[in-house]
């Protein structure tokens, strides 16, 4: 979160401060932003002129759910004031190769709060 006086980044982890970037490393930031994205990503350099054998998360699309698929729970962000806000409800998942990897949100909940989960296989007889 970025402190209010200072503009210096902090990562916290419940609630205790990990380490920080200072602001001169962020000239573009504002102070707010218009998008949050939360996700992954796979570089795939085609090795063989096939997609890449790497999976993502366990390696199980997100359609196997709990147990399976690799998950992210009670996603949230902190406001202009750094109170901690849960994100709106109409998330919007994005697969580009569904073949090979997936997403799949999750419902909202007081365990789990907004949550997906996600993943794949890479390299398969449906992701070549």
């Amino acid at each position: 979160m970025k402190d209010p006086t200072s503009g210096n980044w902090w990562l916290q982890i419940q609630g205790e401060d990990v380490g920080y970037w200072p602001s001169a490393l962020f000239k573009a930031l504002s102070s707010t932003a218009t998008a949050i994205n939360w996700g992954g990503e796979i570089t795939n350099t085609n090795p063989d002129g096939r997609h890449t054998p790497t999976q993502m998360g366990s390696g199980h699309f997100a359609s196997e759910g709990w147990k399976k698929a690799a998950f992210v729970r009670n996603l949230g962000y902190v406001d202009e004031s750094c109170t901690i806000r849960d994100p709106d409800h109409d998330l919007i998942p994005l697969t580009t190769r569904a073949e090979c990897y997936s997403v799949h949100l999750g419902n909202f909940d007081q365990t789990y709060g907004a949550h997906f989960y996600y993943g794949g296989p890479g390299l398969s007889l449906s992701c070549h």
